[in-house]
């Protein structure tokens, strides 16, 4: 299970992530310079430890690199809580803890993700009863003699 990012790994793993494509040291310190001051070694460093973690992968590009996402934000998130709900004593009290914090709009995307995992659904066999087909008696056992030599043998055929 990985170990929740810092707050500054979360920050370049979201750009990472965002613009889904192999992105340099340089790209990244620009757009986070936008939100807050931060020198270029700095980025290049947690980058690179990034890279060590395993959650990039880098390719030399000249005297630098260019980093690419190993997975993606979802399969973090889910990892994360999938680690959370493992490590309860109680799963069952914990999910529905975790349900009654979501919004109308979180449990509509909940049931569609279950949808999605079950499959499609199969119809549900109606409730009527057995039918009197050939080879059948009114409880649906069946009587059909399965050689038909004897069949025809008993029939003096």
């Amino acid at each position: 299970m990985p170990r929740p990012l810092g707050e500054l790994e979360d920050s370049v793993m979201t750009r990472v992530w965002k613009w889904n494509r192999p992105v340099t040291v340089r790209e990244v310190l620009e757009d986070l310079q936008q939100e807050r001051s931060i020198a270029y070694t700095t980025v290049m460093t947690v980058l690179d430890n990034l890279h060590q973690k395993g959650w990039v992968r880098r390719e030399a590009e000249g005297r630098a690199y260019r980093y690419e996402a190993v997975s993606t934000r979802a399969a973090y998130s889910a990892a994360l809580m999938n680690d959370a709900w493992t490590q309860s004593d109680n799963p069952a009290a914990a999910l529905v803890a975790f349900f009654g914090m979501m919004s109308p709009q979180q449990r509509e995307a909940l049931r569609d993700a279950v949808r999605i995992v079950q499959g499609p659904e199969t119809p549900a066999p109606q409730n009527t009863p057995p039918q009197n087909t050939a080879g059948q008696n009114a409880a649906g056992q069946n009587t059909a003699v399965e050689n038909p030599a004897a069949a025809e043998g008993a029939s003096g055929g």
